[in-house]
């Protein structure tokens, strides 16, 4: 009775956590700065994303997830373990029990792998839940009912495409495409035709302030600094808003084919429900301008924008930690 329930949106961009009851208390992103001499952790969350692509030898700001799953453990690990004890609060005597999302696509040692993690990180015991389904029951839609909901999730590192009736998957599919790849195609693209080398935040600022999904008739434009690669010198080049949604191009369309296997996967049912009830987008990157309208297009299902999609993840787990035997279904383990 006095153990707290702490739900983790362990994400490749940020992490979220909520505690059941309360709503969220922490949306920070999953970036751990460590010491190179002493392997010691010095910065979680914004401090240490503050130091990306600013540190010098000795220090290593880095993701310690990609793709949605862990890269390395240790550094995942004290991921955790800062978020844990920050929901936890100064009194600990009791270990909490802790709910975390998953893609649908994780191996059964990628799932042994968060769990270990959340467990040396002191917690008393994780299960685990896919993304996907999170989404939908944040997003409002009524998973338990015997009719086909299609969701699509594209958070930082992975877009998470499944179908959903009767509290349970019935297709799905995880590219490993989010807003990271989208960022770095920025990158790559700026470099070749502009011979200048952004870093990661610029790339995202200019994503979210000029990014589109499909070109624009009247389009914006903004300074991005960077190091020529010819002469070595700090430069400034004016950037618009269509070529930006020209680097986009490739990463929208492993998307848009992921989508389609989920729906060429589709029972003919349920495929009749998603034509009448249309695709819900969620995650961070759902917020890219006209990102809708693609997909609308390009598949031939109508879709629509969750609101506050990049919390729809938290706000299902929130509700699951809430009422763990109406979704007990849904529970990996």
């Amino acid at each position: 009775m006095f153990t707290k329930k702490i739900g983790i949106d362990l994400g490749t961009s940020n992490t979220i956590v909520t505690l059941a009851k309360k709503g969220v208390i922490a949306n920070e992103p999953s970036v751990v700065a460590i010491s190179i001499n002493d392997n010691k952790i010095l910065a979680v969350g914004q401090e240490a994303k503050e130091m990306l692509g600013k540190t010098p030898d000795i220090i290593k700001a880095d993701c310690p997830l990609k793709d949605g799953v862990i890269a390395d453990f240790r550094v995942t690990e004290a991921l955790l373990h800062y978020f844990i004890h920050k929901a936890g609060g100064a009194i600990k005597i009791f270990r909490p029990e802790t709910l975390i999302s998953i893609p649908a696509g994780i191996t059964s040692t990628e799932r042994r792998a968060v769990i270990n993690a959340a467990l040396e990180a002191g917690a008393k015991s994780a299960y685990l839940v896919k993304k996907p389904t999170l989404s939908a029951i944040g997003a409002g839609i009524p998973i338990n009912s015997p009719a086909g909901n299609i969701t699509v999730d594209i958070g930082g590192g992975t877009s998470e495409i499944a179908v959903i009736s009767l509290g349970g998957i019935v297709a799905a599919c995880s590219a490993r495409v989010g807003g990271n790849k989208l960022d770095q195609a920025i990158i790559n693209y700026v470099r070749k035709k502009y011979m200048l080398a952004i870093g990661e935040q610029t790339a995202e600022m200019t994503k979210i302030k000029l990014g589109s999904a499909t070109l624009q008739s009247k389009e914006e434009e903004m300074e991005v600094r960077g190091r020529d690669l010819s002469s070595g010198l700090p430069k400034v080049i004016k950037l618009r808003s269509n070529e930006v949604t020209e680097a986009l191009q490739d990463e929208l369309r492993e998307i848009i084919q992921a989508i389609k296997k989920v729906l060429q996967e589709t029972p003919p049912e349920l495929a009749a429900d998603i034509i009448d009830r249309g695709m819900i987008l969620t995650g961070g990157t759902a917020k890219l301008k006209n990102l809708d309208n693609l997909l609308a297009k390009a598949v031939g299902v109508p879709c629509y924008v969750a609101d506050e999609p990049d919390l729809c993840v938290i706000k299902g787990i929130k509700i699951v930690l809430e009422n763990l035997e109406t979704y007990k279904r849904s529970l990996v383990n």
